[in-house]
């Protein structure tokens, strides 16, 4: 029988302590492991969550967007009405303070101050019977150009009968838009604003493509009765720049536009104006050529330096084209990609005297839009020389 051994106390004490954090350990590296394991599965599971978050925002800018875009935005604001036989007046949705006076420009889009505070400073033309046996034979001629768009106006003095085919609608201008600016220089001239002999000085912000030779002249000073007859009778985009600038730019110009009493009219680029957002109708158009005469809105010292000008335009291979060396006209053309115009007053040797506007929508710089202005303007001619 062998004899019990003894142990020490201490030795229980130490082999228990170290028994203990021993345990310790275990459980902190325990815990320690866990804690990497859930960071790891958080880090995974957000790494999920990104991944598709990228694959739903990927397939909305793929797919979605575009959609969106083909079948509701652009239909509504960038479209015509697939459907001909709904109209939407976009303009008015658009800005729908367009009949408002003052001007101000958000996003280079006018807003107005309401044009029915003050009574219109322009002369509504009277208008009697329109001439059907006229406006049937240039809808016959229309027929034969089906890729054309023409808004035409015309306005018989003698007996105030007219032509109206999409007169009320609005369509880019071009180069047209230079009868309101040029009718707004001589109001600001009769408001002491400036003078024919005030100088402007031609700098490169002014220079612009397109029509006119001021383009290609040297920096010097020019005065503004040598810049409006340029925008008129050459067309000048630089001068017209320059006449902008001196009687207060687009701001003013539109301002002026709806002191006159024009609703659908407006000037939103400078010069040359190739997007087409220089806006008016062949109704408007008329009207302000009308206006010219009214000795209640314009003096005899503008009319007859208006007159001037418009009577020496250089481009007459449009409604000046069928006319004879007896009859005048004065007149202003516009001429874009999508749209060719002309516009003016015909004075016959009979006497009689007419407005007509033509503005042609056509396929960018359609040879047609020409040879159907030059026909409209020789049916419109024969059958006022004929009553």
């Amino acid at each position: 029988m062998g004899v019990p051994v003894k142990r020490n106390k201490s030795n229980n004490q130490v082999v228990n302590q170290y028994n203990i954090n021993r345990n310790k350990q275990y459980q902190q590296h325990y815990k320690n492991n866990q804690k990497i394991k859930k960071e790891k599965e958080k880090k995974t599971i957000l790494a999920v969550r990104k991944f598709i978050s990228f694959v739903v925002f990927l397939l909305i800018g793929i797919f979605i967007l575009p959609y969106c875009f083909e079948n509701i935005s652009k239909p509504i604001f960038l479209s015509h009405n697939k459907n001909s036989a709904v109209k939407i007046d976009y303009e008015s949705y658009l800005n729908k303070t367009v009949g408002y006076l003052s001007n101000n420009y958000f996003i280079d889009r006018p807003s107005f101050v309401s044009a029915n505070t003050k009574k219109p400073q322009m002369k509504e033309m009277y208008l009697s019977y329109q001439l059907q046996d006229l406006k049937k034979s240039i809808q016959n001629l229309a027929i034969e150009y089906p890729q054309l768009k023409p808004h035409i106006f015309i306005y018989d003095y003698q007996t105030s009968n007219y032509v109206d085919i999409h007169a009320n609608e609005m369509t880019p201008v071009a180069s047209i838009i230079k009868i309101p600016i040029l009718i707004e220089l001589f109001k600001s001239i009769e408001a002491n604003q400036l003078t024919l002999d005030n100088k402007m000085y031609l700098t490169d912000y002014f220079r612009a493509q397109g029509s006119g030779s001021l383009q290609f002249q040297k920096e010097a000073y020019y005065d503004i009765d040598n810049l409006a007859r340029l925008m008129i009778t050459e067309s000048d985009n630089s001068a017209t720049n320059m006449i902008m600038s001196a009687i207060g730019g687009k701001v003013d110009i539109n301002r002026a536009i709806r002191l006159w009493g024009l609703k659908k009219s407006y000037v939103s680029n400078w010069l040359p104006d190739l997007e087409g957002e220089n806006v008016s109708t062949a109704k408007e158009i008329a009207i302000m050529l009308y206006n010219i005469d009214n000795s209640s809105f314009l003096s005899m010292n503008s009319r007859e330096k208006i007159i001037d000008y418009m009577s020496n335009v250089k481009n007459n291979r449009l409604l000046a084209q069928i006319l004879d060396e007896n009859s005048l006209i004065i007149h202003k053309t516009g001429d874009i990609g999508k749209m060719l115009g002309d516009a003016g007053i015909i004075y016959l040797p009979n006497g009689k005297r007419y407005i007509i506007v033509t503005l042609v929508e056509r396929p960018h710089n359609s040879f047609a839009a020409k040879e159907f202005i030059i026909a409209v303007s020789k049916i419109v001619y024969n059958y006022m020389s004929s009553i």
